[in-house]
């Protein structure tokens, strides 16, 4: 590399480097600030509950996912209403053996055939909506796994508070919760695992700790009060929305209301991919982002520090002072890695696959770099333009 070129490289790559250490340390605080609150026990507070569920064939696990949550420890009442387009659909199955197996719950299978716009899993919720006999509403995908004490950590969120200073806090809105991948097999599966668990999630630890909560939702869990619900005017403004999630929690916190992040960390499967689903899945979260928070996708330059630490090396010519940049980038990360996947999440492949970092950091680096080169996304099979949050179809 000319020199001429690789110095204004070198100078940059050592200040994104410096800057990423910082994003690390951040996180790191960021992480053992949420595992000292969450040494606070449950409250009492065990309001019913409806639990909806969107299906669409079958996922990897789903039957034992849906078994979690008939075996709650919760003293309140709730109950599962599972949608879906057609009873012809495999997983109206799966909803039958739960049945069965399980009938002393209070659990509904609701065919809901109308297509009501791009987002078909909202669009199915807003058809079971009506069926739900409960003020509050709990709304999670069809893989997610859960501990038997996963409503009473969920909903005890909502119990009210005395306020500070003599000044009440605001009514919770909305209660979401950090969530880990199951991998299955594949490179690219575990990949995208080893993302979630330790740059996703450490994300919004440091997004909760700065902005005090949130101001979005997970779709790992979407629990609401009803009222909030209506007062945004329901989950029908959202049926062509692809971060459907991300939505509901901005507009509930718009409209007055907390968006409260839950001791409680759940599961979802992560599919079998080949690198062509992975890039696809990766790059529709990437424009997501970048759709939804321009900015806020903007400033994810600092969280590559790894990526830039390695590409200083090259630029510098193994200099002492990029490999000592390496070293620590590397130090850090893994500490991060290690603090929420493992002590965070809970999430026992974080470990055995530390090795796989570097890897999958750089190719999250340029999976963000891609993420800026246009607005087009696939989502289950379809070829979608996204602007604004929703989906029209590419070919228009």
């Amino acid at each position: 590399m000319p020199r001429d070129l690789a110095l204004p490289i070198e100078i940059l790559t050592s200040v994104l480097a410096v800057a990423g250490m910082g994003y690390f340390l951040a996180a790191l605080v960021a992480a053992r600030a949420f595992l000292a609150e969450r040494r606070t026990p449950p409250t009492d507070f065990t309001p019913a509950v409806s639990i909806l569920k969107s299906l669409k064939g079958m996922d990897p696990g789903m039957i034992d996912a849906f078994r979690g949550h008939c075996r709650q420890n919760y003293a309140g009442a709730y109950e599962l209403l599972f949608g879906v387009s057609s009873l012809t659909d495999p997983a109206a199955s799966a909803v039958a053996q739960l049945q069965e197996e399980f009938p002393e719950r209070s659990i509904r299978l609701i065919e809901c055939p109308a297509r009501l716009g791009s987002n078909g899993k909202v669009g199915t919720l807003v058809q079971l909506l009506p069926y739900a006999r409960h003020e509050f509403l709990l709304i999670n995908d069809s893989d997610i796994s859960v501990s038997p004490h996963y409503l009473k950590r969920i909903m005890g969120c909502f119990a009210p508070q005395p306020g500070y200073g003599g000044k009440p806090f605001a009514p919770v809105g909305l209660v979401t919760a950090l969530y880990r991948g199951r991998a299955h097999g594949t490179l690219p599966s575990r990949l995208e695992a080893l993302g979630i668990a330790t740059d996703f999630q450490a994300g919004v630890l440091l997004a909760k700790t700065i902005e005090g909560d949130l101001r979005y939702g997970l779709g790992s869990t979407l629990a609401l009060r009803r009222e909030a619900l209506d007062k945004i005017g329901g989950l029908a403004a959202l049926v062509d929305h692809l971060a459907d999630d991300y939505e509901l929690g901005a507009r509930v916190a718009a409209a007055g209301y907390r968006v409260v992040l839950s001791a409680e960390a759940v599961e979802t499967a992560i599919p079998s991919y080949r690198w062509g689903g992975f890039c696809d899945h990766q790059l529709r979260w990437a424009r997501t982002v970048r759709d939804a928070r321009p900015w806020g996708y903007a400033g994810l330059v600092f969280t590559h520090g790894l990526a830039w630490a390695l590409l200083n090396v090259l630029a510098s010519g193994l200099s002492p002072v990029s490999i000592w940049l390496l070293a620590m980038s590397l130090f850090l990360r893994l500490a991060l890695a290690m603090t929420v996947g493992a002590a965070v999440l809970g999430d026992r492949q974080v470990l055995p696959n530390l090795w796989l970092l570097p890897l999958r950091d750089l190719i999250a680096s340029g999976i963000w770099v891609a993420g800026f080169a246009g607005n087009t996304v696939v989502w289950r099979g379809e070829r979608f333009l996204l602007k604004h949050g929703k989906l029209y179809p590419a070919n228009r």
